[in-house]
This record gives structure tokens, C-alpha cells and sequence, in this order.
């Protein structure tokens, strides 16, 4: 949700097309609607769930893919002065490892809420979201290697040391 009502106001550069803010809240409302409507009436969770290994687990991997998530959208905000709409390479952070650090930041994130509800739903979600995204990572990482000479070729697409 950070994503959609907050990051287009910070992004510097290009415009942001208003139908793909259109189409990130409509999508962002249907699918909180669907992980709330299912974590209020659907799921059922013991007393003692907080302290279960994949409610704690998947707390900490969500917590972990959002620190990742905002660390990368801050690097990238910083990457342009204002009214420049030039590329430039991501620098610090895992962008030192992988080439798409937020999409990898997102994705930890989505699979640690999905591990943390343990729900169908999440983990629908989760698998949605590197489908979606794993490829932009992995063009993105092909564009730059493309584009600029000096682009790091140790650099990953998506995962660090992998992929």
C-alpha cells in the first residue's frame, strides 16, 4: 500500500500515469479486501499463534522485505535531481548484489506475510507478486547490462548470488 498511495508522490523524473495509479489502488483495495475478508471470517488461529515458528518466522522475513522495500525506494529517489529523467545505476544497499534490490525487498516481504498468516490467500498473493515482479527485475537487470558499460557484471537480477 506504501507502494501505491505514497511512493508516486516522491518519484522525480518522468510523470506518473494516472490509470497505473488508478489500476495499483483498485488493485491494492480488491486484494486487501480478499486478506481481510479471510483473516476476520475464514482463518482460525490458536491462542498461542504469536509465539508459533511461522508466526514469528514470517514476522521477521516481512519485516526484513519492508526495511529492504523503502532502503531501495530511498536509493532510487535519491539516484535523480529533480527534473532529470536520465538512468543512472543503482548504487549501495543489496543493489551492490541484485539489480531489482526493491523488487526482492517486496517479494521477501509478501512471502513473510504469507508465512506469518500461513493462509491461502497470502500465499496466492505472495506467489502473484514474483511472478509479476520477478520478471521486471530480470529486465530491468538486462537493461542496464545493455545500457551501461561499467554496469556491474557480478550483479544479479533478482536474487543475490543466484539469480
Amino acid at each position: 500500500y506504501l507502494r501505491t498511495f505514497i511512493y508516486p508522490f516522491f518519484t522525480r523524473g518522468r510523470p506518473f500515469p494516472l490509470q497505473l495509479l488508478f489500476f495499483g489502488m483498485l488493485f491494492c483495495i480488491y486484494n486487501g479486501f480478499l486478506q481481510g475478508y479471510y483473516l476476520i471470517y475464514c482463518a482460525e488461529y490458536p491462542n498461542d499463534w504469536c509465539t508459533d515458528i511461522r508466526f514469528t518466522s514470517g514476522l521477521l522475513l516481512f519485516l526484513l522485505g519492508m526495511g529492504i522495500n523503502i532502503h531501495s525506494d530511498l536509493l532510487l529517489r535519491q539516484l535523480r535531481k529533480p527534473g532529470e529523467v536520465t538512468y543512472k545505476i543503482p548504487q549501495g544497499g543489496l543493489f551492490t548484489y541484485v539489480s531489482g534490490a526493491n523488487y526482492f525487498g517486496e517479494i521477501v516481504e509478501w512471502f513473510g506475510f504469507a508465512i506469518a498468516t500461513w493462509s491461502l490467500p497470502a500465499f496466492a498473493f505472495a506467489f502473484f507478486t514474483l511472478c509479476c515482479i520477478g520478471p521486471r527485475a530480470y529486465h530491468h537487470h538486462r537493461y542496464y547490462l545493455k545500457t551501461f558499460t561499467d554496469y556491474p557484471k557480478s550483479r544479479k537480477a533478482l536474487i543475490p548470488f543466484v539469480f
